[in-house]
């Protein structure tokens, strides 16, 4: 269940929530007391607070998940609230690259003013012991983005895409920590330029591998040498 979903529902109370649930739902809280105390128990307990719920219990939640469990939950809660608030059927009348470009964008917009929370954290996804997982949740939110622009590819480009996607949007994430321009224009210049780059690669390899397209002949190109068209 999203925390949105949650807070609209007037009859569930903090007690109501599973473990799940209430991970999700401090997710946010913890995020913003992160900026001062870090992804630390510290900020459980100040979300914990703020939420209204047991802190034993709160603790409970992120059991042996650390610091990393809690950047996670953040993560999937950003994802979540997308899915409603970017629905395929609101990107359906944009150019692929527009829908993309918004959807990294909405993501920016959700941790704008958190920037030492997200560099904290990925600083954290960045250790060793961390980088599997950090891979795993970045690739979960390509994947999430690449569904809602509406891509359908089942083939290795279902692959390709949610990789190049995560790099994109990985890399953005560290300028954007950096960027103190006006309105954060650095960044998104920055983004328009990484997916102006991956729009000309992807017209190039389909260019390449289309069956249909002209394969070079030896004989056609020296026939022109001999006898060029006029």
């Amino acid at each position: 269940m999203a925390p949105t979903d949650m807070a609209d529902s007037e009859d569930l109370t903090v007690d109501d929530l599973t473990l799940d649930e209430l991970r999700l739902a401090l997710a946010p809280g913890i995020a913003d007391a992160a900026v001062f105390d870090g992804w630390t128990d510290v900020a459980l307990e100040m979300a914990a607070d703020q939420l209204g719920a047991d802190r034993d219990i709160a603790r409970l939640a992120f059991k042996g998940q650390g610091a990393m469990g809690m950047i996670t939950a953040w993560i999937e809660t950003i994802d979540r609230q997308m899915i409603l608030d970017m629905p395929p059927e609101k990107l359906a009348q944009m150019k692929i690259r527009e829908r993309i470009r918004s959807l990294v964008q909405y993501r920016l917009d959700a941790v704008l003013g958190l920037e030492e929370s997200l560099r904290r954290a990925l600083a954290i996804m960045a250790m060793p012991q961390n980088v599997p997982a950090a891979l795993r949740t970045g690739w979960n939110s390509a994947d999430v983005m690449w569904r809602l622009a509406g891509d359908t590819a089942t083939d290795y480009n279902h692959y390709t895409k949610r990789a190049i996607l995560a790099s994109i949007y990985g890399a953005t994430l560290a300028v954007f920590v950096e960027d103190e321009s006006v309105d954060k224009e650095e960044t998104r210049a920055f983004l328009e330029r990484r997916i102006d780059g991956v729009m000309k690669f992807e017209k190039v390899k389909a260019k390449w591998l289309n069956p249909d397209r002209e394969t070079f002949s030896v004989t056609r190109f020296l026939g022109r040498l001999r006898y060029p068209a006029r």
